[in-house]
C-alpha cells in the first residue's frame, strides 16, 4: 500500500541479529504469498468443475493481485529494509510505489467484491443466483476491481499529487548524509491521504462489514429454523419410546390415522436430514465470516489509521512503526488464499490432486452414484439447501432433487 515513509534513518536502523530475523520472516511471508495464490490458480485451471463457478473468477483475480503484491512490491521493500538503501532510482521508485498501491487497493477491492457477492446470493436472491450474477455483472465487477485503484495510484503519484505542499520534507527525508544512503520515500499530503485511504480501505471496509454482518444475522436466523424444525420432525420416534405403556389406549386413534401417517413419513424423516446439514454449514459459514473479518481488520486497519492521522501531526510517526504497519497489511495477501480457497472443501480437494500428483484417491467421487444428502449452492464457501416441492401421486409432497443439469456450484456444496 501507500508507503508512507518507510525511511528507517540511521538512528532508527536495524542491527545485525534484527536483520536476520526480519529477513527470515519476510521471506517466509512472501514464499507463503507466492505459493498459496500460485496454487489457487493452478487449481482452477486444472480442475474443470472450479472453473464451472462463477464466483471462483473473484478469487483467481484476487489471487493474481495477491501474486503480484509479492512478487514486484513485497522484495524490492524487502531489500530496501534489509540494505537500508535505495539502488534502483528515482523513477523506479515512483513505479514500484504506484504498483503498490494498485495491486494492495485492487486486492483489497476484491475483498469487498466478494463480500457483496456472498450478500447478493444469500440474504437476496439466493434461489436465483446464478441467473442474476451474469457474466457481465462479473466482468463489470472485475475490471472496477482494476481500474479504481489507477486513479489513486500511478495518475497521482506520477503527477505528484501527493507530495504537494511537502516537497521539501520528502527530499530531507530521500538522503542520509550521515550514511550517504537513498531511500525510496512515498509522503502524502492531507487531501491525497484522506482520499486514498476513503477508496482504498474505509468505504471497502464498511461495505464488508454491512454485508458480513447481514450474512451472519442470516445464518444464526437459519440455525434456529432448522433447531426448530428439527423438534417439529422429530417427535414421532422419541413419542412411541416414551409412551408405549399408552400404546394399547392409543392404538384405535394410531389405526385410524395410519393413511395419513403414511402421508407424512416422506416429510419427516428428509428434513431432518437435510436440517441438521445445514444448520452445521450455515454454522461453519457464520464462524469463516468473522475469521475472514478478523485477519481482515487485523492487517489493514492499523496502517489506514495511521495514513490519515499521521498527516494531521506532522508526519512524527516512527519510521519502523510505519514498516511494522505495511508489512501487516502485505501479510494479508499470503492469508487471502487460506480464507478464501483453503477453506472451501472443492480448492481442498484440487489442492491435494495437485500436490499428490493426481492420485486418485482425491477424484471427485461419481456424480450419478453416490447420493448427495443436499442439494445446495455454494458461494465461495456459504452453502444454501434448495428444496424442492413437487407433486406425487397427487399428493404433496417434499423431496430433495439435485439439478438435472451436472453444475458444481449445486454438487460442491457439501463440506
Amino acid at each position: 500500500m501507500e508507503e508512507l515513509d518507510v525511511n528507517v534513518s540511521s538512528s532508527e536502523a536495524f542491527g545485525i541479529a534484527e536483520k536476520i530475523v526480519l529477513l527470515s520472516f519476510i521471506s517466509a511471508v512472501i514464499l507463503m504469498a507466492i505459493l498459496g495464490n500460485l496454487l489457487v490458480m493452478v487449481a482452477v485451471c486444472r480442475d474443470r468443475q472450479l472453473r464451472k463457478i462463477k464466483t471462483n473468477y473473484f478469487i483467481v483475480s484476487l489471487a493474481f493481485a495477491d501474486l503480484l503484491v509479492s512478487v514486484l512490491v513485497m522484495p524490492f521493500g524487502a531489500m530496501e529494509l534489509v540494505q537500508d538503501n535505495w539502488i534502483y532510482g528515482e523513477m523506479f521508485c515512483l513505479v514500484r510505489t504506484s504498483l503498490d498501491v494498485l495491486l494492495t487497493t485492487a486486492s483489497i477491492l476484491h475483498l469487498c467484491c466478494i463480500s457483496l457477492d456472498r450478500y447478493y446470493a444469500i440474504c437476496c436472491q439466493p434461489l436465483v443466483y446464478r441467473n442474476k450474477m451474469t457474466p457481465l455483472r462479473i466482468a463489470l465487477m472485475l475490471g472496477g476491481c482494476w481500474i479504481i485503484p489507477t486513479f489513486i495510484s500511478f495518475l497521482p503519484i506520477m503527477q505528484g499529487w501527493n507530495s504537494i505542499g511537502i516537497i521539501d520534507l520528502i527530499q530531507q527525508r530521500q538522503f542520509n548524509k550521515a550514511s550517504n544512503s537513498t531511500y525510496c520515500i512515498f509522503m502524502v499530503n492531507k487531501p491525497y491521504a484522506i482520499t486514498c485511504s476513503v477508496v482504498a480501505f474505509y468505504i471497502p471496509f464498511l461495505l464488508m462489514v454491512l454485508a458480513y454482518h447481514r450474512i451472519y444475522v442470516t445464518a444464526r436466523a437459519h440455525a434456529r429454523q432448522i433447531r426448530l424444525l428439527q423438534r417439529a420432525g422429530n417427535p414421532a420416534e422419541p413419542r412411541q419410546g416414551h409412551q408405549e405403556p399408552r400404546q394399547d389406549h392409543q392404538e384405535p386413534r394410531q389405526g385410524h390415522q395410519e393413511p395419513r401417517q403414511g402421508h407424512q413419513e416422506p416429510r419427516q424423516h428428509p428434513p431432518d436430514q437435510h436440517s441438521t446439514h445445514r444448520m452445521k454449514t450455515e454454522t461453519k459459514a457464520a464462524k469463516t465470516l468473522c475469521i475472514i473479518m478478523g485477519c481482515f481488520c487485523l492487517c489493514w486497519a492499523p496502517f489506514f489509521v495511521t495514513n490519515i492521522v499521521d498527516p494531521f501531526i506532522n508526519y512524527t510517526v516512527p519510521g519502523k512503526l510505519w514498516t511494522a504497519f505495511l508489512w501487516l497489511g502485505y501479510i494479508n495477501s499470503g492469508l487471502n488464499p487460506f480464507l478464501y480457497a483453503f477453506l472451501n472443501k472443492a480448492f481442498r480437494r484440487a489442492f491435494l490432486i495437485i500436490l499428490c500428483c493426481g492420485d486418485e484417491r482425491y477424484r471427485r467421487p461419481s456424480i450419478l452414484g453416490q447420493t448427495v444428502p443436499c442439494s445446495t449452492t455454494t458461494i465461495n464457501g456459504s452453502t444454501h439447501v434448495l428444496r424442492y416441492t413437487v407433486l406425487h401421486n397427487g399428493h404433496h409432497q417434499e423431496q430433495e432433487k439435485l439439478p438435472i443439469h451436472t453444475d458444481p456450484e449445486s454438487q460442491e456444496s457439501c463440506f
